[in-house]
């Protein structure tokens, strides 16, 4: 019998769900002026904006993933897709700087555990080896969706203003969860399209995120040293990408004299480019160690934004710039599929503490570039040296990072209980 394939339909539905949480994420970036402008916001103010979506996603991640583990990806991914469209359209509504950091505050709330879910979603619906290259191409339409949306919300704005842009974008949550309720299935086996062969396949899989007796305490397990420093690697990433999402359509506007549009079109780059850094990662480096891939590509990204503070061509510039962000995304189907090898039945919140340091970046890193940019008269170099330098620190964690060892070592543990 041939096996049927609703796990691709499943890997369609989080590639969705990714494309959406970042049109929505990175939206705010390019309404920075507007809004500015609007409730006469300092680069301070702004970059507390900015920053309480990280602070807010931080904090909820690992209650929301270990709820995912609990309870289930549908339940959790359809309450939080469904709050963090509300506060997406409310966003719209604000009328002064605290109104505006509330609501930003409630929206990262609402998406905290959105990629951990996924993340557990995909390790119970994939068998192991179409985890990496399935993790790659959503990371990499993650990483398109974000680029494209700096245009289209310029787009948007001109159109509706800057308000009625995020009620727009809000209503997109709304359709996603009509389909995922409609087709989605915690378990593949009460799936009515999946057949003997593709349940077959997927058991290894369904038995991985499967608790069974004498398994570490979650609490124990994300005291490790591996899950410390699978954290600390993704927040030192996660503040080099955070720049991209916040700052950059301003400092293409102020520190590289870009008018609005040519910034818009200059902020695709870096995570265009990074969208192809995923594909490539799973698509055609899957064979290589995982660690030489992230020392490798952490490295290279510190170079590359060195080199961006010193070029004169903004066009060259950037394209350093996204070049480094290539090489930073080449971790990124590597450092979640780690979340599954050290997690296990605890993938979800495993996934949901790296991504939690992640977020903690997204909160720290917009407020500390607002600080310089405000006490330096406009200095960007320093915030790119800092960020050069966070690049170099996420290369110094993968060179004592091992996921495939912690996989086996949980292995060898479960297999002793076994044979007591």
């Amino acid at each position: 019998m041939k096996a049927s394939r609703t796990r691709y339909s499943m890997v369609v539905l989080a590639i969705g769900l990714a494309m959406l949480s970042y049109v929505q994420r990175v939206a705010i970036s390019q309404a920075a002026g507007p809004i500015s402008h609007d409730l006469n916001l300092s680069k301070e103010q702004m970059g507390l904006v900015f920053g309480a979506f990280g602070l807010a996603y931080a904090l909820f991640e690992i209650p929301i993933g270990l709820l995912g583990d609990k309870l289930g990806v549908r339940r959790i991914l359809t309450q939080i897709v469904l709050a963090w469209s509300v506060f997406t359209a409310l966003t719209g509504a604000a009328w002064n700087v605290t109104s505006l950091v509330v609501c930003r505050f409630l929206f990262g709330a609402g998406e905290a555990g959105c990629f951990p879910t996924l993340t557990r979603m995909l390790s119970a619906w994939l068998p192991a080896r179409e985890r990496v290259k399935a993790q790659s191409i959503m990371w990499a339409f993650t990483r398109w969706s974000g680029g494209l949306t700096p245009p289209l919300a310029l787009i948007c704005i001109r159109w509706f203003g800057w308000r009625w842009s995020f009620v727009s974008f809000a209503a997109l949550g709304f359709v996603w969860c009509a389909i995922f309720l409609f087709w989605f299935r915690n378990d593949p086996a009460r799936h009515p399209s999946v057949n003997a062969a593709e349940l077959e396949m997927l058991e290894a899989s369904r038995v991985l995120t499967t608790h069974e007796a004498g398994q570490k305490h979650w609490l124990s397990l994300l005291l490790t040293r591996q899950v410390m420093l699978l954290g600390l690697q993704y927040f030192f990433f996660s503040y080099v990408w955070a720049f991209y999402i916040t700052w950059l359509p301003t400092y293409l506007r102020e520190g590289r004299g870009q008018s609005v549009e040519h910034a818009a079109a200059l902020s695709v780059l870096p995570l265009l480019f990074g969208g192809c850094g995923s594909l490539v990662s799973g698509l055609a480096l899957s064979k290589l160690p995982g660690r030489t891939v992230a020392v490798f590509g952490f490295l290279l990204t510190a170079v590359l934004l060195l080199a961006c503070a010193q070029i004169q061509s903004v066009f060259l510039a950037m394209l350093a710039m996204g070049l480094g962000s290539f090489s930073s995304d080449l971790t990124m189907p590597i450092s979640w599929d780690a979340c599954i090898e050290i997690g296990g039945p605890y993938t979800g919140t495993v996934a949901a503490t790296m991504n939690m340091t992640g977020n903690l970046a997204g909160f720290v890193a917009p407020v500390v570039g607002g600080i310089i940019l405000q006490r330096t008269g406009g200095n960007w170099n320093i915030l790119i040296y800092t960020m050069a330098a966070a690049a170099v620190l996420s290369a110094v964690c993968w060179l004592y990072l091992n996921p495939e060892s912690a996989r086996r070592q949980r292995q060898l543990n479960l297999g002793g209980i076994a044979n007591l």
